[in-house]
């Protein structure tokens, strides 16, 4: 396969390129003032919020507001790659900070590089326990002859985690979001115990004509417009990937084909190769009007000895058919994803997950567990009482019991189509068979003060014996009925998360941190209930949570 994809993409490289778009890495600010504009001026704005991962394409002309007009500017200065004019200076030392946003800005007529420091250190206390995190790294972002585009980070880590993740980590073998770990212990702070970890991102990409855009590259990707996701999400560990991005009139067409493994490194021993699945997912998303936008989203995850199934390949095709045509061995899913904005201050959305159903069961009411459906309704309210950044978000997601589940192949000794990679989901971290409901009020005192307060109330159901559709990675022929079924069911857990987060910003992308959680956790096996507060500094890195 590896070798097919080379071949196509030398052939595409000796092609004539068009012009260099400007894509961003991730950061929650840089979404949420993209999906805020594009709310606040929705009456003239044609834009597809729920793929993101891709260029800031929102036109100044349309804002008549100075400080939204200074918030773009500092989010394109920020993080595009595309060259500006600064003038070269005689020596590297005195490009060190020139624009201010960057800590080294190169830039020649047929090439631009961009590089940053990462950090993020933080102390802190779990009811007397101490809490770290010592991030260190590098990334770097450019283009060349202002065609093809990169973008590459690395960071090494040595980090604790609070209880309720080490538990995670511990039952499941990985840590959330990351790759390889080991644990670790502080030779200077005795006190210091935790984990050790690397992760890297790296992406290449270019346009093979004005509407068509393809990258290769090792990460992951997001799609929706709400905090969670139940199509695709971020949460998980990074992944190789070759994606399609096509933009004609109204419509934005993306492509996924990725290569995945269904366990971790720990559950593979000594220096074997970990064993391979793969994905193919499409989404297509059409804004009808500047206040409306509807996507529809396929996906299929499959195992094959050593090879991708080049039948889904086809990017137009449904890969349901296909999966029949193959003789249904394989898990697919299939999703919509909705956006409406009413006024200009309200944005309404939601997304319906269905990985499998039958129309005569699904109103019968007997819980049948084939029944696998997983949606989300969410509220965004921007400017609250006219107050300039008080913003509200409401969401609300369920996934009933076995969703994303699959079963074990043939010849395979776990499942290796589950909706997942890495033994962490490719959806909603929590997999399935629960309910959750989050709020998030955001507040921006100026340029450099930012807050955050999100409340997460969750109830799913566990069991450490019977297969009740919570554990996305188990075979759903294990499963603990066929009827009866409902979300909850098990151990019925339930989990309240509140967290509160402050940021002064005293150099662009440069941060100090207070950070304050309280969760508990109630069920019948256990009651769980911690307190942490924590400083920290970070740079050039968002703060991505761990809450549920």
């Amino acid at each position: 396969m590896i070798r097919t994809l080379c071949f196509l993409l030398f052939l595409i490289f000796s092609g004539s390129c068009f012009g260099q778009v400007a894509h961003w890495d991730y950061n929650p600010r840089a979404f949420h003032y993209r999906d805020k504009l594009t709310t606040l001026y929705s009456d003239s704005v044609y834009h597809h919020s729920s793929i993101r991962y891709i260029e800031f394409d929102f036109p100044k002309k349309y804002i008549v507001d100075t400080y939204y007009r200074n918030k773009i500017t500092y989010l394109e200065n920020t993080y595009s790659i595309t060259p500006d004019t600064l003038s070269p200076s005689k020596s590297l030392w005195k490009k060190i900070y020139e624009d201010h946003y960057h800590f080294l800005k190169i830039n020649h007529p047929d090439f631009s590089l961009l590089i940053d420091p990462i950090i993020n250190i933080s102390m802190g206390q779990e009811d007397g326990t101490a809490i770290f995190q010592n991030t260190r790294g590098i990334k770097l972002s450019g283009n060349i002859d202002k065609k093809v585009y990169f973008y590459t980070s690395l960071y090494e880590n040595q980090r604790s985690f609070l209880s309720y993740i080490n538990r995670r980590i511990l039952r499941w073998n990985h840590i959330p979001g990351q790759g390889f770990f080991k644990p670790y212990n502080s030779k200077i702070v005795q006190s210091f115990e935790g984990w050790d970890f690397l992760n890297a991102q790296a992406f290449f990409g270019f346009n093979i004509s004005k509407s068509i855009d393809i990258q290769l590259g090792y990460g992951n990707n997001f799609i929706g417009d709400g905090y969670r996701s139940m199509l695709l999400s971020d949460y998980g560990h990074n992944y190789f990937n070759i994606k399609l991005n096509t933009q004609i009139w109204r419509l934005h067409y993306q492509n996924i084909f990725a290569e995945l493994s269904p366990i971790s490194s720990l559950d593979n021993a000594g220096d074997n190769l970990l064993p391979k699945k793969y994905m193919a997912a499409h989404y297509l998303d059409f804004v009808i009007n500047p206040k409306l936008s509807i996507g529809i989203y396929e996906a299929v995850i499959f195992s094959r000895t050593n090879h991708f199934e080049f039948q889904y390949l086809n990017p137009l095709i449904l890969y349901r058919s296909i999966e029949q045509f193959l003789d249904s061995p394989d898990n697919v899913l299939i999703g919509l994803n909705f956006k409406g904005i009413i006024g200009n201050k309200t944005q309404l959305y939601s997304q319906l997950m269905v990985d499998e159903f039958r129309s005569d069961q699904i109103f019968s009411g007997n819980g049948w567990w084939g029944n696998k459906i997983a949606y989300q309704v969410g509220l965004k309210y921007f400017d609250i009482a006219n107050i300039k950044n008080l913003d509200l978000q409401l969401e609300y997601n369920h996934a009933r019991p076995y969703t994303y589940t699959h079963r074990i192949g043939t010849n395979d000794s776990f499942v290796t189509t589950s909706y997942s990679h890495f033994n962490q989901a490719l959806a909603h971290p929590l997999g399935a068979n629960f309910k959750e409901t989050i709020g998030i009020l955001k507040y921006e005192f100026n340029q450099k003060w930012f807050f955050n307060l999100r409340y997460v109330y969750t109830t799913y159901g566990d069991s450490s014996i019977d297969n009740v559709g919570f554990d996305i990675l188990q075979d759903y022929e294990t499963r603990a009925a066929d009827f009866g079924n409902f979300t909850g069911q098990g151990v019925q857990t339930t989990v309240s998360l509140f967290n509160f987060d402050l940021s002064y910003q005293f150099h662009p992308n440069y941060y100090l941190d207070f950070e304050f959680i309280r969760r508990k956790q109630n069920s019948q096996s256990l009651s769980n209930n911690i307190t942490y507060w924590g400083v920290g500094v970070r740079a050039n890195m968002a703060n991505k949570k761990i809450d549920y």
